[in-house]
C-alpha cells in the first residue's frame, strides 16, 4: 500500500507542477478586468501539491506492507477497466455516438444484468439524447464515426 500512495502522490505532484509552471507563465496576479488566466489554476496546483506532500509524508511514516490491490480484488477492477478501455479505443474508430451505446449495452447487461429491453432503451436513448443536445442545439462537435459521417453530420 506503501509503495501505491508514493507513487501516485508523485505522479499527482508532477501533473501539480506542470500546472504550476503553466499558470506562472499564463499570469497568476490581478488584472484590471479580475483575475488573470493562470490565477485559479495557480492556487489549485499549490493546493494539489500541498495535499500530494502530506500523502508522501503519511506513506513514509507508515509501515504497512499490506498490497495494493489483492487477487481477489483484481476481478471486479479488470471488469470495469477493461470495457473503459475498449470504449475509448472504439471512439476513435467508430465516434462517441456508436461506442457510447456498445459500452453502455455491455455494461448494463454484463454487469448490471439488466434487462435487453432496458439496455436498448438506455444505452440507444442516452447516446441519441446526447447527440442532439450537442450536436444540434448547443453546436459543439464530438468525435464522430462512418454512422454520423452516413447521416450527414
Amino acid at each position: 500500500m506503501r509503495a501505491a500512495d508514493l507513487t501516485t502522490a508523485l505522479l499527482l505532484m508532477a501533473g501539480g507542477i506542470v500546472a504550476l509552471w503553466d499558470s506562472l507563465r499564463l499570469g497568476i496576479g490581478w488584472g484590471t478586468d479580475g483575475p488573470r488566466s493562470g490565477f485559479f489554476p495557480f492556487w489549485l496546483a499549490v493546493i494539489l501539491l500541498l495535499c500530494c506532500a502530506a500523502i508522501v509524508i503519511q506513506a513514509i511514516r507508515k509501515r504497512d506492507r499490506r498490497p495494493f490491490v489483492t487477487r481477489a480484488a483484481v476481478g471486479p477492477v479488470l471488469k470495469v477497466l477493461v470495457p473503459a478501455t475498449v470504449f475509448v479505443v472504439l471512439i476513435q474508430v467508430v465516434g462517441l455516438y456508436v461506442a457510447s451505446t456498445l459500452y453502455m449495452a455491455v455494461y448494463m447487461r454484463w454487469i448490471g444484468r439488466h434487462s435487453w429491453l432496458a439496455v436498448v432503451l438506455v444505452s440507444v436513448g442516452f447516446p441519441v439524447a446526447t447527440f442532439l443536445v450537442f450536436e444540434t442545439w448547443f453546436l459543439v462537435p464530438m468525435p464522430k464515426g462512418p454512422l454520423e459521417v452516413w447521416l450527414g453530420y
